[in-house]
């Protein structure tokens, strides 16, 4: 190779400023989300008893602000979306970070059940501007077709939230109250969140390149592969989260330990990093249809599985695990199942109308779950429905491809 042909190569793999400024909002999107998820999401099962004990509010009403929050995340999904394919990620995301402070705060000083809840409907408007749907639009618009990795990287890194702010909310909560360890988490989503997004979100954005998929959004939305999609991902959202929040208590109800429950849970955990981490391969390997498919048919089969082996044995461990891999692989079929079928035009507006439903429904699933578990008669039968839900959902997600996508008989 010549003095210039190498100079040449080095040019074309040397990172272009668009790279660099990809490559630095992804980052901050890192950070940002294990924060966002953080304070607003996992520090509320922590505080949750002590809210109720300082307050004399009901279990209900504690509960009800915190998937009033949820409800309202999932109808702002869709203004959000609009507004995330027109401006772009920066404003949309650094507004709901302000927003985010402002209820967190609210939420610490609330004297009344009425304040409380509507300080958690903010909370849920900063939500649909900070979770993962608005993260998910700005790689999906920023990488295109190489949004795999990314997306992969993302919730590798946001999926130890949890890790980091459950035990750091506790630690704060045994010090002080829950007002002012919620005052705390204010100040820590101020620090981090705020600047990150306004300084690191700069990546150019071509609000002209994102008209909605052919036939227009509204088009695509009315459509029978988007509607059934939506279903689908509702269901299997539904099903999924209540298998997740119902495990625990499905062991210890048919002879297991606490101790053993609990590390059948973590191995669910630690089956979602490994589903995330072989995703990438997964999705080059097969196609929409099949993907889709095939996730949530497993997902289903290995919930039935979990049902009957509800017990301390090497089968249950092994159900947990493969249980937990469908759960995290879902996650990154949910964010690339809209830009899989219909391209990235339009993905802001597109995504938050499709996920909008399964949000509503991961709100509803552990109220729901609590209604049927006694109306089925205990926690086998309700696993059983959950793994019937979830394999209707795949059902669904036969019908769930357009005739007009190339992206169904291969890779993405």
């Amino acid at each position: 190779m010549t003095t210039g042909e190498r100079l040449t190569a080095a040019a074309v793999s040397a990172p272009t400023g668009a790279d660099r400024a990809r490559r630095r909002g992804l980052i901050a999107l890192c950070a940002t989300e294990i924060t966002s998820w953080g304070v607003l999401y996992y520090a509320f099962p922590v505080l949750m008893g002590g809210i109720g004990a300082d307050t004399g509010w009901s279990a209900t009403t504690v509960m009800g602000g915190f998937s009033v929050g949820l409800a309202v995340s999932a109808v702002a999904g869709v203004p959000v979306g609009r507004l995330l394919d027109r401006w772009g990620p920066r404003p949309v995301m650094t507004a709901g970070s302000v927003l985010g402070v402002v209820s967190v705060a609210a939420i610490a000083t609330a004297e009344s059940p009425l304040w409380y809840i509507a300080a958690w409907a903010l909370s849920g408007i900063a939500q649909a501007g900070v979770f993962y749907k608005p993260a998910f639009a700005a790689i999906t618009g920023w990488y295109g077709p190489s949004r795999i990795r990314p997306l992969t990287a993302l919730t590798l890194v946001a999926g130890l939230s949890s890790t980091v702010f459950a035990p750091l909310t506790a630690v704060l909560a045994d010090r002080t109250d829950w007002r002012t360890t919620y005052l705390v988490l204010a100040v820590v989503l101020a620090v981090v969140t705020v600047p990150a997004h306004a300084v690191f979100l700069k990546v150019p954005w071509h609000p002209e390149t994102r008209d909605p998929a052919t036939g227009g959004g509204g088009g695509v939305m009315r459509s029978r592969p988007f509607v059934l999609l939506t279903v689908a991902m509702a269901l299997a959202t539904f099903g999924m989260f209540a298998a997740t929040v119902n495990l625990v208590p499905l062991l210890t109800a048919h002879d297991a330990s606490t101790g053993f429950a609990a590390w059948a849970l973590g191995l669910c955990g630690a089956g979602q990093l490994l589903g995330r981490v072989g995703y990438g391969r997964f999705s080059a390997a097969t196609g929409v249809r099949a993907r889709t498919v095939t996730v949530l048919a497993a997902g289903g089969l290995t919930i039935a599985v979990t049902a009957f082996a509800a017990g301390p044995t090497i089968g249950l461990m092994a159900a947990v695990i493969v249980f937990g891999a469908t759960r995290g692989t879902l996650t990154l079929l949910e964010a690339t199942a809209v830009s899989d079928r219909w391209g990235t035009g339009g993905f802001g507006a597109l995504y938050g109308a499709y996920s909008a439903p399964a949000t509503v429904a991961m709100a509803m699933t552990p109220w729901v779950g609590a209604v049927l578990t006694d109306w089925i008669g205990g926690y086998r039968p309700l696993f059983l429905a959950s793994a019937a839900i979830v394999l209707l959902a795949a059902v669904f997600a036969v019908w769930s491809v357009p005739a007009t996508s190339r992206r169904d008989a291969g890779s993405t």
